[in-house]
């Protein structure tokens, strides 16, 4: 396995990890390369092509931001969210952008920004072409991009076959699908969370290892917080009212916790979502939990844990984080986490079944038991499409989060009280859900060309 835990979690601002995340990571690589070239002194322009899905839900997932803010030096993971809209809007008011803040060249986003929704590139349909020129108009350098995912940025044709790592370091316990892992965890009689933990030590160092984890922690509990208690209407044409605020303010005047409630749990389970994702959809500093589009699952189940579950060990939240990102590895490695390329259950089907994981390691399941709650969590989100209205990641996306939120924690109990051994593998429900992915119609593909997209705006 090529990837990090830290592949997966990746902090960074929303709308979406692919349309937003990836195209800022992109355009901002594309500096590395000027620089790299030579080239960065003699560009006096850029214009940046998006093409499929990037182009058909771009500007309601600001990917037109994104790449003018890349462009400017910016980073998803450090860029300010309180500030960015102050950054755009400098470039469209003055025609001229400060190249990897440093030079300034003109730009002119309507003119420099082209959306192709009809074309697609060779490879996946989140392609990027980005031609630059020198002053005399003459193009010096071209780079293609492929977002495929997760924030994952790829730059050329192969990029389907690509390795996402260059030269990763060699892991303690390699593995590449779901049986190798369970034989490792039989082999050397540990947990899934401490052979990925074994595997980290390639990578980082113990104490990296535990910042790391913390800050990502710390990130999705920041991130909930910010959710419910900001207010006010969600940016784009809906002009949808933030729900996790109201909810909040309910659940803390009833009984604490609403432990009184034999279902009160759920009701924080599904606030604690609907808050990271309405930040998401505000643009706020989210984790990618494997993406953007599915950031409240994974945290939701977290601050369920610490807040719900009593006793639990001081390496819980490690555990899970560990865990969970051990199935979104094999689900990347071996399918997809795009929207675009396999629809919603590549996103949200991917993070439930990550927290399923999680939440059965952390109750003390068996290796057996954990991958069968993964199974679980993917298995009944199988043919999700990706269909959201108007391009933004609101409706259904939001409320989609907290209803997979809630599955993740039946997924787990479900396993727990089984053997593990479930008619259906790990291996064979991805291998499903890829194919699953491959067979859908494009229009189901986070196009905004079929489904609820086309239903409603009709209606």
């Amino acid at each position: 396995m090529d990837l990090s835990v830290f592949d997966i979690f990746k902090i960074g601002i929303g709308p979406s990890s692919s349309h937003t995340v990836g195209p800022m990571r992109a355009a901002n690589f594309l500096l590395t390369k000027l620089r790299r070239h030579w080239l960065f002194e003699r560009t006096a322009r850029i214009r940046c092509e998006l093409f499929g899905s990037l182009a058909s839900t771009g500007r309601g997932h600001h990917t037109d931001r994104a790449v003018v803010w890349g462009l400017q030096g910016e980073e998803p993971e450090t860029i300010d969210p309180d500030r960015q809209n102050d950054l755009y809007d400098r470039v469209l008011t003055s025609s001229g952008l400060a190249l990897g803040g440093e030079r300034t060249i003109e730009f002119v986003p309507d003119r420099d920004i082209v959306f192709r929704p009809d074309e697609l590139l060779p490879d996946p349909p989140n392609g990027m072409l980005i031609p630059v020129f020198d002053e005399a108009g003459e193009e010096i350098f071209v780079k293609e991009f492929y977002s495929i995912g997760g924030g994952f940025i790829v730059g050329h044709k192969t990029a389907e076959t690509d390795r996402l790592i260059k030269n990763p370091p060699k892991v303690e316990h390699p593995f590449s699908s779901g049986a190798e892992l369970l034989e490792i965890a039989r082999t050397a009689e540990t947990s899934i969370a401490e052979i990925i933990l074994a595997n980290e030590h390639a990578w980082r160092t113990t104490e990296e290892i535990e910042v790391g984890l913390e800050r990502i922690r710390r990130t999705m509990n920041d991130c909930i917080e910010r959710g419910y208690r900001q207010s006010g209407e969600l940016p784009g044409s809906f002009g949808l009212r933030r729900r996790a605020p109201a909810l909040h303010d309910t659940l803390t005047r009833q009984d604490e916790g609403a432990y009184g409630d034999p279902l009160g749990a759920m009701d924080w389970i599904v606030l604690y979502a609907l808050a990271v994702n309405e930040e998401n959809a505000a643009g706020g500093r989210v984790v990618t939990a494997p993406t953007n589009g599915a950031a409240g699952i994974v945290p939701a189940c977290m601050r369920f844990l610490e807040r719900f579950i009593r006793r639990l060990p001081p390496t819980a939240v490690r555990d899970y984080l560990l865990t969970a990102g051990a199935i979104g590895m094999l689900y990347k490695t071996n399918a997809s986490i795009s929207g675009a390329e396999v629809g919603c259950q590549g996103e949200v089907g991917v993070a439930c079944s990550m927290a399923a994981a999680g939440l059965a390691q952390v109750a003390g399941g068996t290796p057996e038991q954990v991958e069968n709650a993964a199974e679980i969590g993917m298995e009944h989100n199988l043919g999700l499409t990706c269909d959201p209205i108007g391009g933004l990641v609101q409706v259904p996306c939001i409320e989609r989060n907290a209803m997979a939120a809630v599955k993740a924690t039946n997924a787990a109990r479900i396993a727990l009280r089984a053997e593990g051994k479930g008619v259906v593998s790990l291996d064979q429900v991805i291998r499903t859900m890829r194919q699953t992915g491959l067979d859908m119609q494009s229009k189901y593909k986070e196009t905004s060309t079929g489904g609820l997209a086309i239903n409603i705006t009709e209606c």
